[in-house]
């Protein structure tokens, strides 16, 4: 792994960073390519909350005390929002620190904040059905496998089945423990 991973707020360098990082598919990796966005609503709610509010949030990933990507979570609900709602949470991390246990790390330690400071039963995470390193990354950080979601992405000009996969509070004491 590369040293030791921390989370921690987004600050206005680490916009510019990810910037930077996410501009093109080179940096975001192929699986989060979806063409060109503007960065504006990204700092706008950045000036609103510092990208930490009621419908989700946004820390940066660092590694060895460098920052290496940024992890993110925003509700989904399974019926009525206000009875069955749970987290998904996403990564993305620059392409230097990916293939170093980063990913995973920063997943667990997302998953241990959110049960740690929301109501939170479940936490849920998919990725494309082709991305065999984050699907290990997931079940390293404690995620279950839960089955594919047919034909849910639109990218790179046609649509990708997803795999879902999710962690619930009750699933593991390690949840309370620090991870390894």
């Amino acid at each position: 792994m590369t040293g030791e991973v921390s989370l921690r707020p987004v600050t206005p360098g680490d916009l510019d960073l990810f910037e930077r990082e996410f501009t093109a598919e080179d940096g975001t990796g192929p699986f989060q390519w979806f063409g060109f966005t503007s960065p504006h609503r990204l700092r706008e709610r950045f000036t609103r909350d510092g990208l930490l509010g009621r419908e989700g949030g946004m820390l940066t990933v660092t590694a060895s005390g460098t920052a290496a990507g940024r992890v993110e979570w925003f509700t989904s609900a399974w019926g009525r929002p206000d009875t069955s709602s749970c987290w998904t949470v996403a990564i993305g991390l620059f392409p230097a620190a990916r293939g170093r246990g980063t990913g995973t790390a920063a997943q667990r330690r997302l998953v241990r904040y959110l049960f740690a400071h929301t109501r939170a039963e479940r936490v849920q995470a998919f990725t494309d059905h082709a991305n065999i390193a984050e699907q290990r990354a997931l079940e390293k950080a404690g995620f279950t496998r839960e089955g594919t979601v047919r034909s849910a992405q639109w990218r790179a000009g046609r649509w990708h089945d997803q795999v879902l996969y999710s962690v619930l509070r009750t699933d593991t004491p390690l949840w309370d423990e620090e991870p390894e």
